[in-house]
């Protein structure tokens, strides 16, 4: 269990930081007052660039979406502001209403929100909550439009606030945390180019349209993780129920409406691809739309690509599961 647990901290590049004085989780009240009041974000749109979430927080956002299955959910989370990163000591749920598509927090969410900060401070702990989390079951980790609203609003009444995404299915189907962190543009900003992804994602074709409508209206930040000696004992606790529950599921099996969900979304785009190279080669070839061309089909491929490593990765955990375990309590 402690190898497993190793793995996934090397697999989501886990740090650990200064043993002797966990500066991370020190939190000095005058210090972020300070900050606040000179609110440097507020000159420069841009201004933050990195996250750092301790691993606590991120193992609890990742037990929750899973939670969740194919309905979001969200949370809350709380630390503190260094420079121009957030750090993310700790998270925790709200109760909310969720569905396929999307999360409405009322007025129960905000009454929790509020005596559950109250109980931090009276127990001692002074972190404000920096920012919200929700999932996009199977989607990939982006701001919707809805999504975009809601950070806004955020933003506006509560700065320094952040958003973060994580995808359950991808999580599980990847065997690495699929998580995104996220910033909203004030709304009369208009960024001087297109901002390039770190790392391609694929999006299914019914949210592509909400994808490509948003996506100048925010920007995305740097991810990092972190653990301390601190962490030790709660992280221990949670990973066993994270453990088994991972261990006692198959990749392919819990993920088969995804899986197929994919599939079909694959289908689709060959299909797309396909009709706009046959359409383009009867009218002959223009410059400019051979190279959207090469670029949808380059897409359609690296989708495959994913779908096949991941699938195959599944079916290797399968047949692990099975050699480990069948016939344990018969050996008994």
């Amino acid at each position: 269990m402690e190898s497993m647990r190793s793995a996934w901290e090397i697999e989501n590049a886990v740090k650990l930081v200064d043993p002797h004085r966990d500066a991370l989780y020190s939190y000095d009240a005058e210090e972020q007052k300070a900050i606040n009041s000179a609110a440097p974000w507020k000159k420069d749109p841009h201004y933050f660039k990195h996250v750092r979430i301790s691993a606590v927080a991120l193992l609890k956002m990742v037990m929750h979406a899973r939670s969740g299955g194919s309905i979001e959910i969200m949370g809350l989370m709380q630390g503190k502001i260094a420079e121009d990163t957030f750090i993310v000591t700790d998270a925790f749920r709200l109760p909310v209403e969720g569905t396929e598509t999307r999360v409405n927090a009322g007025a129960e969410a905000d009454e929790y929100q509020v005596n559950y900060l109250q109980m931090c401070r009276d127990n001692g702990r002074a972190d404000n909550a920096i920012g919200w989390y929700h999932s996009h079951p199977g989607y990939g980790c982006w701001l919707s439009g809805i999504d975009v609203g809601t950070e806004r609003i955020q933003q506006t009444f509560f700065d320094p606030y952040l958003a973060i995404v994580i995808d359950p299915d991808r999580t599980i189907s990847a065997g690495k945390v699929e998580i995104g962190a996220f910033r909203t543009y004030p709304d009369n900003y208009k960024p001087a180019g297109a901002q390039e992804d770190d790392e391609y994602q694929s999006i299914p074709l019914a949210k592509i349209e909400d994808f490509g409508a948003h996506a100048d209206q925010y920007y995305s930040l740097d991810i990092s993780h972190f653990k301390s000696t601190l962490d030790t004992q709660l992280l221990e606790s949670l990973w066993n129920k994270y453990w088994v529950s991972t261990l006692s599921q198959s990749p392919l099996s819990t993920n088969r409406d995804y899986g197929t969900k994919r599939m079909l979304d694959l289908s689709q785009k060959i299909q797309n691809a396909k009709k706009s190279v046959q359409g383009e080669s009867r009218r002959g070839y223009r410059q400019g739309a051979t190279a959207q061309q090469e670029s949808s089909v380059d897409k359609v491929i690296r989708d495959g690509e994913k779908i096949k490593a991941e699938e195959r990765n599944g079916l290797l955990a399968t047949e692990i599961m099975a050699k480990l375990f069948n016939g344990v309590g018969a050996r008994a």
